[in-house]
């Protein structure tokens, strides 16, 4: 497994958030991103996960909620990478994922887009 620590990669998480268009980010709504070392026992492999409700189901209802969580997963990031150029692509490319996911687009969508 690739090296980096934890302060690292969460480095690499800020600068992939600070890529995204200023234009995409003020639309972000009640959403905070986190860094966690392992994501849950039943899916060891993957990389970013979005829990919450997408942009595109809120409605009148949606108030007073707590926000949206976005996890980027170190560990297996730093598995599935050959040195540390994999490691800002993959990195950026899923918080791009999971970023897509706040509003609104698919997995098949994503995969087409090449963010799967």
């Amino acid at each position: 497994m690739l090296e980096m620590t934890r302060e690292e990669f969460e480095e690499l998480v800020a600068e992939a958030l600070d890529r995204i268009p200023p234009e995409l980010t003020r639309l972000m709504d009640n959403v905070a991103v986190f860094v966690e070392d392992e994501p849950p026992a039943d899916d060891p492999e993957l990389l970013g996960l979005y829990e919450g409700t997408p942009l595109t189901d809120r409605g009148e209802w949606y108030a007073g909620v707590l926000p949206d969580r976005i996890t980027i997963y170190r560990n297996p990031t730093l598995r599935m990478c050959e040195s540390r150029e994999d490691v800002v692509a993959e990195t950026e490319i899923t918080v791009v994922h999971e970023i897509a996911h706040h509003f609104g687009i698919d997995d098949e969508r994503l995969h087409a887009l090449g963010y799967g």
